[in-house]
């Protein structure tokens, strides 16, 4: 045995038993030579999960889901060259979206570096700026001081990772060969020498009594809207509700904040904004004094616009860790500081409620919209796929879980997910909004959450087919419904549709494809859909199963299309007609 080999063990060793101390419970690896030594120390661990995922691009989304959902740092690892490449994609999603990922790369030593060595290519700040922080660890050496700048390095990584606002550490290990660490016995082994380790402390932004008491005079007695973006932060929703109602505002609920199904009902939550603030009439009619965001910028378009269109109005974000997450540049006040906090000293000081009528117009729209969504549902028989979520509302079973996919799926959900008593936690890709990646993320995301749903659609389901292969490898549990349109249904509401001649070739990009083989690739049940019998049907068979179900619901685009303008129109009527 050489001394190398014995040094790079303690080494790493030291750094891996620091990261699972720091709180880590999850690897995902991507094999490969140059990380054997912390794959297998990794493996070696007592209490360290170990996920493999052989396709770097779906390792990456698959820790990330993992880590959105369970809020724990999650190691991902792989080897050096164009590996390490692979996971940008859903490093940029953990920065924007503010998930703690642990991104592990190796790398050649110093000498091997820039010299045309195989598989090696420029790994220092690979990430750049869609990283928190980044550090080209030194080669393994086992000095006392060296161990420690391992161990500090570990607890540096988690530390940091967590920190508000969460996101991606990048360390870069340099290893030479041989690369096989020495497992026997194992360095992991309990011995009567007490390890030391790095205890962290992680603490809360708070405001002084003062500033609690200047924004409650400033806001006491206006006309204001609470606007709840996508925040998933636990008990949060009913403490929010608690202080709408005590003050008398509303509060614009986007589908990722939780409020819309944290297992309880509330008519101060106003679920059909989107579509009411597609009027102007009602735009005008609800225009507020007070503006109070907690999360990101919601989904929705058309309350975007009407919040950037209002002039001469107050509007607090809150923003701990100094994201300053304001795309429309709208803020005059910014507060740094947890939400729960502020929640809590806001409901125990705010005690003037604004004037009933504001309230009441917001709950009149409100009901009025969904009374003509509901009625258009009724009546309407063919697959579609507003229709398609309306009925995985009333369906979708209790403490379930939702991933749901980016362009069409999400603003489906916006529109037809209504307020529910049932918890249900939404999750999705909401920072970098990519279609990429999806489905690795939701099977990392059902290792928390169980039942887990994803609804998705076709082109964002065949763009990551991959993903699937976790779900054979490790029997994970989760119903995808595919909304199959045949393309990219979002088109075809945007300008581009208005150019037919090249408008199927750039845009529509149908790829005629046959699901069913997929779910044979992959051993799980596959289920067709052609009308609302067969898709309740298909819904009960998956929740009995425990394991991949794929259910297709093939659509039309252009009645898509269709059905969600005639929709808005008769929405847009209603709502003239009670403002009258």
């Amino acid at each position: 045995m050489s001394d190398h080999r014995q040094v790079m063990t303690e080494y790493l060793a030291a750094f891996v038993e620091e990261l699972v101390q720091a709180g880590v419970k999850e690897a995902v690896i991507s094999p490969g030579s140059r990380s054997t030594p912390i794959a297998l120390l990794m493996a070696e661990h007592p209490t360290l999960k170990m996920y493999v995922d052989v396709d770097e691009r779906s390792a990456g989304f698959f820790a990330l889901g993992i880590a959105k959902a369970s809020k724990r740092p999650v190691v991902l690892l792989c080897t050096s060259g164009t590996a390490a490449a692979n996971y940008f994609p859903a490093v940029a999603e953990a920065n924007l979206s503010a998930v703690p990922l642990l991104v592990l790369t190796a790398d050649r030593p110093h000498e091997l570096r820039n010299v045309g060595a195989p598989q090696a290519m420029d790994q220092v700040r690979l990430f750049g700026s869609h990283v928190k922080d980044f550090t080209d660890m030194a080669l393994p050496e086992n000095s006392t001081e060296m161990l420690r700048f391992a161990k500090w390095h570990g607890s540096k990584a988690v530390d940091i990772a967590m920190n508000a606002p969460r996101g991606p550490v990048h360390l870069n290990f340099p290893l030479r060969e041989p690369l096989m660490p020495v497992l026997e016995p194992s360095p992991f082994a309990v011995t009567e020498k007490k390890r030391r380790h790095v205890h962290i402390y992680y603490t809360h932004e708070v405001l002084e009594d003062a500033v609690i008491g200047q924004i409650i005079e400033a806001c006491a007695g206006k006309r204001g809207v609470f606007v709840a973006g996508p925040l998933d932060k636990k008990a949060f929703s009913p403490k929010l509700v608690a202080l709408a109602e005590q003050v008398g505002w509303p509060i614009l609920a986007d589908p990722l904040s939780q409020l819309r199904s944290y297992g309880a009902l509330s008519d101060v939550v106003i679920d059909q904004y989107d579509a009411i603030l597609q009027e102007k009439v009602a735009c005008e009619a609800l225009r507020p004094e007070v503006v109070v965001r907690f999360g990101a910028m919601p989904v929705s378009k058309p309350l975007m616009k009407w919040l950037e269109a209002l002039e001469d109005v107050m509007f607090y974000v809150v923003d701990p860790g100094a994201a300053w997450k304001d795309p429309i540049k709208a803020v005059t006040n910014m507060i740094h500081c947890d939400e729960h906090f502020l929640v809590g000293a806001l409901t125990a000081g705010w005690q003037e409620k604004t004037t009933n009528d504001w309230m009441v117009t917001w709950q009149r729209l409100n009901v009025k919209v969904k009374t003509v969504i509901a009625a258009r549902m009724e009546i309407l028989d063919r697959l579609d796929e507003g229709k398609l979520v309306f009925e995985m509302r009333a369906w979708i079973p209790e403490r379930a879980g939702l991933f749901i996919g980016n362009s069409m799926p999400i603003r489906d959900i916006d529109t037809y997910f209504a307020q529910t008593n049932k918890q249900i936690r939404m999750l999705a890709n909401r920072g970098a909004n990519g279609i990429d990646g999806v489905v690795s993320s939701a099977l990392g995301a059902s290792l928390t959450e169980q039942p887990m749903y994803l609804l998705i659609g076709d082109l964002s389901f065949y763009h990551d087919m991959n993903g699937l292969l976790m779900a054979k490898k490790y029997g994970l549990n989760l119903t995808i419904i595919v909304v199959n349109n045949n393309g990219g249904g979002i088109f075809s509401f945007l300008p581009q549709a208005s150019e037919p001649k090249y408008f199927e070739t750039l845009f529509g990009t149908g790829a005629d494809l046959d699901f069913r083989h997929t779910a044979a690739l992959y051993e799980g049940d596959f289920h067709e859909v052609t009308d609302w019998d067969e898709f309740h049907d298909a819904l009960d068979r998956a929740h009995f199963h425990k394991g991949l179900d794929i259910i297709e619901v093939k659509t039309n685009r252009y009645e898509n299309v269709d059905a969600h303008r005639e929709l808005w129109d008769a929405i847009k009527t209603a709502i003239r007609s009670e403002l009258a």
